[in-house]
């Protein structure tokens, strides 16, 4: 409190220092005369000098409420502890036979219990930790050697461990034994203005869909600051979080950290993490951020140009042999990981909001409205974000290897699903498995998008001929579009379903996720309708890097690299209200991946395509 009061008198004196200043401007204007003719000078006469003085002191008014204000937030008054995300189901009892099980919209797992976390650190603390963060992050963002060397990739730069604790010994301590440090800094041209940048981050449901790839969950717990002046200027948020790579193999790094936003006086706009760590909440996690986030700068055109910085210490030492040169190269975690996918996920958005249809688009005649294209990019974005949430390995997920499975581990977990427009209703089950491919990322997806090659890997479509009926590029790289696809039956017959799907890449990942959607279904949402009430199970395919090149460029269409795919499936298994498992449908799951993975390591490995 003596801090606070410290605080609050010396506000209270540069206040006065600027009335006292307003009232000697007063004094000079109204005793000023015209050097030409020695009267008194009109208002609309001062000089270019008083002007810029009267404009520099309203702008030190201005900065001095701001800051009172923030200091007003900590300062005597209760902490908001309130979700932005719906309150929390009751879970209700599902059973599901010896398999893990999940109920959908149980209440979420990354809520501590038994009280508010700041409450236990000490409000504070909070504060102060944010502050630094910020201060650190703007330093490391602009520093160079020796902080930051020189790696062995293209443009990339190491962090020197040595330099960092000299020049920041406090923050959050040393580093966990069996730790290891993980430190990343990029910078690029992002299409999309600061403002709406600054609110995809401070949003948790719009950074949780953005980064789907990235974050599997994620949740503000305690809200301690909006900012203010009606932006994001000064907001302060507690939230947790569950970082993934696409695969039921890698472990999700869990953490609870500290969000801050500011509005530079520059202009450049900065959003910092920093983790918070409290024994009674953080005992057993396995990732701490240190200062994390990025600087985002306003640029003349309306796009954005991001610095993104990533440094966490981290337990991966029960990550996969066959990931872990994944991991440490950082295409999986790293700043580059996290910036390809903003630059992708703006151009999707870009795409989203044109106000004309491209010539690929019209030529379908299947689309032939905005509001059908945008229905559209609408349903395949939520079916991406469901099938993303629905591989990683985190402590929600339980997973349950299927015996006698062969080398490429088959996991399973089944799901019920009550009151969910998005699903339909009954058992589902998810089965998954990752393996490695000889072969570059780029060619395996290639072969996996093109609909010509589909009949070669896709078992339920029978051998029949894939036809796309319409076709929405979303980004420049000729791979990032939607689709809606038809299966013609050998015989010349067309089913009632229709295919959704969307393929994106980008230098650290690639995806093919698509979704069987009724003819009756697709046709209301081509109209413009709502897609939110058609319900999809998404299944699909993840290709990384192997990171065998280390520190290397990702994604490549030759060189020694090979590739990650996973491969995952979700079936609905039973519809009726008393809806149970059988032990035959996971062994027609399983039959139905092992036979996809054969074919795909057949068709690419074996250079059939």
């Amino acid at each position: 409190m003596q801090h606070e009061r410290h605080d609050n008198t010396q506000l209270r004196n540069q206040n006065e220092k600027l009335r006292m200043e307003n009232m000697r401007y007063r004094d000079a204007l109204s005793s000023s005369s015209c050097p030409s003719c020695g009267g008194p000078t009109a208002l609309g006469e001062m000089s270019c000098e008083e002007h810029q003085l009267r404009m520099e002191n309203s702008r030190l008014r201005e900065e001095i409420d701001r800051m009172a204000a923030i200091a007003a937030k900590y300062v005597g008054k209760p902490v908001l502890n309130y979700s932005v995300v719906s309150p929390p189901v009751t879970p209700r009892s599902v059973e599901l036979g010896n398999f893990g099980g999940e109920l959908y919209g149980a209440g979420d797992p990354l809520r501590p219990t038994g009280g508010s976390i700041v409450d236990h650190i000490g409000k504070q603390i909070v504060v102060e930790l944010a502050v630094a963060a910020m201060e650190e992050l703007m330093q490391m963002a602009q520093m160079g050697d020796p902080l930051w060397i020189s790696g062995t990739g293209n443009n990339t730069c190491v962090l020197n461990e040595e330099e960092y604790f000299r020049t920041y010994p406090g923050g959050i301590g040393p580093k966990p034994l069996g730790f290891r440090s993980e430190a990343s800094r990029e910078t690029a041209v992002v299409t999309m203005n600061h403002v709406n940048l600054v609110e995809i981050l401070m949003d948790v449901n719009q950074w949780a869909s953005v980064f789907s790839g990235i974050v599997s969950r994620a949740t503000t717990l305690e809200v301690l600051s909006t900012g203010v002046a009606g932006n994001y200027n000064g907001a302060l948020q507690v939230m947790s979080a569950k970082f993934h790579v696409l695969s039921p193999v890698v472990p999700t790094r869990d953490t609870y950290f500290v969000r801050y936003c500011k509005h530079h006086m520059d202009g450049t706009w900065a959003v910092v993490d920093i983790s918070l760590h409290n024994s009674r909440f953080c005992s057993v996690l396995s990732c701490r951020r240190r200062p994390s986030g990025c600087l985002i700068q306003e640029m003349p055109n309306g796009y954005s140009k991001v610095t993104w910085i990533e440094h966490v210490d981290v337990d991966d030492r029960i990550v996969p042999n066959l990931y872990k040169p994944l991991v440490s190269s950082g295409l999986a975690f790293g700043a580059k990981r996290w910036l390809f996918t903003l630059n992708r996920q703006c151009e999707r958005l870009a795409s989203a909001m044109a106000t004309n249809l491209s010539p690929d688009i019209a030529s379908s005649a299947v689309i032939t409205s905005i509001e059908g294209k945008r229905s559209i990019l609408k349903l395949a974005e939520r079916m991406v974000v469901s099938f993303c949430g629905g591989v990683s390995a985190s402590t929600a997920h339980t997973w349950t290897t299927l015996s006698g499975s062969r080398a490429d581990d088959v996991r399973v977990m089944t799901r019920k699903s009550i009151d969910d427009s998005g699903r339909p209703p009954g058992i589902v089950l998810s089965a998954a498995t990752s393996f490695w491919l000889p072969v570059p990322p780029k060619r395996v997806f290639d072969f996996i998008r093109d609909e010509q090659f589909r009949n070669e890997w896709d078992i339920l479509s029978n051998g029949g001929v894939i036809q796309e009926m319409a076709h929405i590029s979303n980004g420049r790289e000729t791979g990032n579009c939607v689709s809606i696809l038809r299966v013609n039956t050998v015989g010349g017959n067309q089913n009632n379903m229709l295919i959704l799907q969307e393929c994106c890449t980008d230098p650290t990942g690639s995806y093919v996720i698509y979704a069987p959607v009724d003819v009756v279904a697709m046709n209301l949402v081509l109209a413009g309708g709502d897609p939110d009430y058609v319900p999809i199970l998404p299944s699909g395919f993840c290709i990384l890097p192997d990171g065998s090149n280390g520190h290397g460029n990702g994604l490549g269409e030759d060189g020694p690299g090979g590739s990650l795919l996973t491969v995952a499936f979700q079936i609905l298994v039973d519809s009726s209200p008393n809806a149970k498992l059988s032990l035959g449908s996971v062994a027609t799951v399983n039959n139905l991946i092992n036979c996809t993975v054969d074919r795909i390591k057949a068709s690419v490995a074996g250079d059939n395509p």
